[in-house]
């Protein structure tokens, strides 16, 4: 099984993109999550579009097409999801004549950390909502909230038991969830 995780950061020492690698050394054997960064897609724009999508746009939807799962990492900015994920997620919205849009019909999780006390809940919960209107569906256990993440993110590295302990057993529930989705 493919999944790609996304940190909706862009931040070097982000807490959300330490969260994918511990996810990603928490999944099965059988079980790969590539990181896909967001670093290089151009604001969404339909004149853009209407000339084709840049090679990153197309990298990042052929990325999805071929996903089994998504993973969303989702900071929370000023109470809200970042503006790199909201445009991440414009242009994967979008499909052509030849393809339907790639988060159509895709299923996905949520995961969050924030130095916060809500561990990203708010903009967990607009990402469902903005996730909704694509026909993106959420598992529904999809979802992880790392409160206080500098207390338990050190170095790049997720350290705290219990958190580590929580996303494995997430984990492992998403991983159910996509095979039963797929077969």
């Amino acid at each position: 099984m493919k999944l790609i995780g996304v940190s909706g950061s862009l931040r070097a020492a982000s807490f959300n993109t330490a969260l994918l690698r511990a996810a990603r050394d928490l999944t099965p054997g059988d079980v790969t999550i590539d990181i896909v960064g967001l670093h290089d897609r151009p604001l969404f724009n339909q004149d853009i579009e209407d000339q084709g999508d840049p090679p990153a746009v197309t990298a990042w939807k052929d990325a999805i097409r071929s996903a089994d799962g998504v993973i969303f990492a989702c900071p929370e900015y000023n109470a809200g999801v970042t503006g790199v994920l909201k445009n991440a997620i414009d242009w994967a919205s979008r499909g052509s004549r030849d393809n339907p849009p790639p988060l159509n019909g895709q299923i996905a999780c949520i995961v969050g950390a924030s130095p916060g006390t809500t561990g990203s809940a708010r903009a967990q919960d607009q990402l469902r909502l903005i996730l909704r209107r694509t026909l993106t569906r959420i598992a529904p256990l999809g979802e992880i909230l790392v409160f206080q993440a500098h207390t338990k993110i050190s170095d790049g590295a997720l350290v705290d038991e219990k958190t580590t302990a929580y996303l494995g057993a997430h984990l492992a529930a998403f991983v159910e969830e996509v095979r039963a989705y797929r077969s």
